[in-house]
């Protein structure tokens, strides 16, 4: 069942602060967006996206892209958030800090979208009505409100109470490959690279350089995601992702992973705006 956040057709749409412009956090904005919010995803350097094509992260290098009907629009400042806030399908996508953000207007929700697995977590209760954290390393009561989970076994799950599980450094199959699709950083370097998300490649083709060593692809398939061509990326961090599928491999829009969060996001939201109550632990299918 679908959820949306209900309210009067005539009142002004909340805020909601989307940290991170990577894959789940602009399915989170796109949903977002179609439950009446306006939002605002606020880029992070720390980790690259890769997975642009089916990320609004671009937006911020002057390119387009529209996931599930909304449109990504750069804001360089507050007056181009309102501007794009006045239109009813675009998301406000901006290198701003999010201090900047709440000076001009209290968020209704704050989203923690950026995925730094093995980060200390900031405590988000307080900076916004509600804090929803994603991933690992988010404790209800202690740095967020609500949380997501998006280990493989329980993507999409709804937590008001405890804590999300931890990264396992387990990758989940796409056809057939595991962990061995992606490459990852040895380094703290420049990355540099001529291919572009979608690009067909070959095991032991020379994808980029990072910090003058060569990154060879890891086995055939096509570019699913790729960190942009001049960007300092820390070590111990992906670089590059293959989707093995041949005809079947996707790289733009939405997946089922990103699909599932963002929907678990909207639901959640909907139950504590609704009755000022958290739901306990429950599945993805709400």
């Amino acid at each position: 069942m679908k959820a949306a956040v209900t309210r009067h057709p005539n009142a002004p749409k909340p805020l909601a602060l989307v940290l991170g412009t990577n894959e789940i956090a602009s399915a989170v904005a796109a949903k977002l967006n179609h439950a009446r919010f306006a939002v605002v995803l606020c880029h992070d350097a720390f980790p690259p996206v890769i997975r642009r094509g089916m990320a609004f992260h671009d937006v911020l290098f002057g390119e387009t892209r529209d996931l599930d009907g909304v449109i990504g629009s750069r804001a360089e400042s507050i007056a181009d958030v309102v501007r794009i806030h006045r239109e009813p399908d675009q998301a406000a996508v901006t290198g701003m800090h999010l201090t900047d953000i709440i000076a001009f207007r209290y968020p209704a929700v704050i989203v923690d979208a950026r995925m730094q697995k093995h980060l200390m977590t900031p405590d988000l209760r307080g900076v916004a009505g509600i804090a929803v954290g994603i991933g690992p390393r988010f404790a209800i009561a202690h740095n967020c409100d609500v949380a997501i989970e998006t280990h493989p076994r329980e993507t999409g799950t709804i937590l008001a109470h405890g804590t999300t599980r931890n990264a396992d450094g387990k990758a989940r199959d796409l056809g057939g490959a595991g962990r061995e699709r992606f490459v990852y950083s040895d380094q703290e370097a420049v990355w540099h690279t001529p291919l572009d998300i979608g690009t067909r490649v070959y095991k032991g083709l020379q994808l980029g350089s990072l910090g003058g060593t060569p990154v060879l692809a890891p086995l055939d398939g096509a570019l699913r995601g790729i960190a942009r061509d001049g960007v300092r990326v820390p070590a111990n961090v992906k670089l590059l992702e293959i989707d093995p599928r041949g005809r079947q491999a996707a790289w733009t829009g939405m997946d089922e992973r990103g699909q599932a969060i963002a929907a678990s996001v909207v639901a959640a939201l909907h139950q504590i705006m609704q009755t000022g109550r958290k739901a306990g632990r429950v599945s993805a299918n709400v």
